[in-house]
């Protein structure tokens, strides 16, 4: 089987490609909605998305697709598949661990002596769920060691594609080998399919998060304004920087006085003046409203 990236790059080699026009509808409508930038540096990667859509539509070339979207109301039903083709999903278990030590040693701590009801979290770009899952981890075993607090967690995505992933809650074997082990052991489970590579979250677990369709564009988020955790990692990189202050500013108003906001190691809001201190390295806590 040829990896992901390679036949990505492999499609980038045919023939049929985009042509300025349809790149530049295409790109700003992608902008548009979603906030990601599409500079002409990723017009190849473009190219080899879309070509899978052709491949599952049986039309013909990147022009006629592009006829079918703009010329013959396509978007109409095309439009949600569009954006999955587009939105990069990286995601793993216990990625950039610091924030969830942070969380052991400083921040849950520091809610449980706040006396709050049970724990709220948002994983607002949960991708497949790696970090929702991990995150149910984490106040897992922070019930396990005494804390009185229960937890939900919801998770949310642009994608519908990676949101029915995430609600599986299934994964390749080889995703799960940064987890502790112990915590493998109380928290994962062999796929029911016989034979297969495949591992599953916990019941246990899974019945801890909900999951939405949610668009971090959007004027407004149905979401509650009471979060004590609120994860946004890795997505602001792919936005300008008046959309990032103007969606972190947005998460503010959902999360409570002393919650905790998590961001990307690359991330930064340095002079956005929202009501945020940092208090360790990309985390913030939310100032009184």
């Amino acid at each position: 089987m040829v990896p992901a990236a390679a036949a990505e790059a492999f499609d980038g080699l045919v023939d049929d490609q985009l042509s300025a026009e349809d790149f530049t509808r295409l790109s700003e409508l992608i902008e548009d909605y979603s906030g990601i930038k599409m500079p002409a540096s990723k017009r190849t990667m473009l190219e080899g998305r879309l070509r899978r859509r052709l491949r599952v539509t049986s039309i013909a070339t990147l022009d006629d697709y592009c006829s079918f979207l703009f010329d013959h109301d396509g978007l109409a039903t095309e439009f949600v598949h569009l954006i999955n083709a587009v939105t990069t999903n990286k995601t793993d278990f216990f990625r950039e661990p610091a924030h969830f030590r942070f969380l052991e040693a400083e921040g849950l701590p520091a809610l449980a002596r706040a006396a709050r009801g049970p724990i709220k979290a948002w994983s607002a770009a949960c991708s497949i769920g790696a970090e929702p899952y991990t995150l149910a981890m984490v106040l897992e075993e922070n019930l396990r060691h005494g804390a009185r607090q229960d937890y939900s967690i919801l998770c949310t995505d642009l994608s519908t594609e990676v949101l029915d992933k995430a609600l599986c809650g299934e994964f390749p074997k080889e995703m799960i080998e940064p987890v502790d082990v112990e915590l493998r052991r109380r928290y994962v489970r062999r796929a029911r399919a016989p034979g297969s590579d495949q591992v599953r979250i916990a019941p246990e677990l899974r019945a801890k998060l909900s999951f939405a369709r949610l668009n971090l564009m959007d004027d407004a988020y149905p979401v509650a304004a009471d979060m004590d955790l609120i994860f946004c990692r890795n997505i602001l990189i792919y936005f300008d920087k008046p959309t990032q202050t103007k969606v972190v500013r947005q998460l503010c108003e959902h999360l409570c006085p002393g919650g905790y906001l998590f961001l990307g190691h690359s991330e930064s809001i340095a002079g956005a003046g929202l009501p945020l201190t940092q208090v360790a390295n990309t985390v913030f806590q939310r100032v009184s409203r």
